[in-house]
């Protein structure tokens, strides 16, 4: 989700939940992003994840943003919707985990524990390495966008 406050862009991060990145900032928050299903079209997989994890309903137009490899070797496909969202109304799904360590209990965390609005160089800095290409690709899709010469939006499917 990206925004405009004057000429200023931002964009809606998410910063994991869970016991692992309780205590971590800079390059530990990332998009809203989860697993596509089996036969699941992999828009439709963004919006059902992005909606998991932060309550809020993504809205068309959906502007592509590519495909990227993680260190992990997973690979993560992206789209920007324009939007409106307070980080104070998150509502996200949780994830079960044995904590503390080979303790035997089973505990609930969200998935997401907190949203912010950055700007874009506070964004890079935030956003887990692997990531922040897209910050920049939301940048050129918008100023061709706005030259009228971008890419077209795609709709929902």
């Amino acid at each position: 989700m990206y925004r405009r406050r004057g000429p200023a862009l931002e964009v809606l991060l998410a910063h994991p939940g869970g016991p692992f990145w309780s205590r971590r900032d800079a390059a530990s928050w990332t998009l809203p992003k989860g697993e596509i299903d089996e036969g699941e079209d992999p828009l439709a997989a963004a919006i059902r994840e992005f909606t998991e994890e932060t309550g809020f309903d993504p809205s068309p137009p959906f502007l592509p943003l590519g495909e990227l490899r993680q260190k992990s070797g997973k690979r993560i496909s992206a789209w920007a919707f324009a939007g409106e969202a307070d980080p104070a109304q998150l509502h996200s799904n949780l994830f079960e985990m044995e904590w503390p360590p080979r303790s035997g209990r089973l505990q609930q965390f969200p998935e997401v524990d907190r949203v912010q609005w950055f700007g874009i160089a506070a964004a890079a800095h935030k956003l887990i390495t692997g990531q922040a290409p897209f910050l920049a690709a939301l940048e050129q899709h918008l100023a061709l966008a706005a030259a009228g010469d971008g890419p077209q939006p795609q709709a929902a499917t």
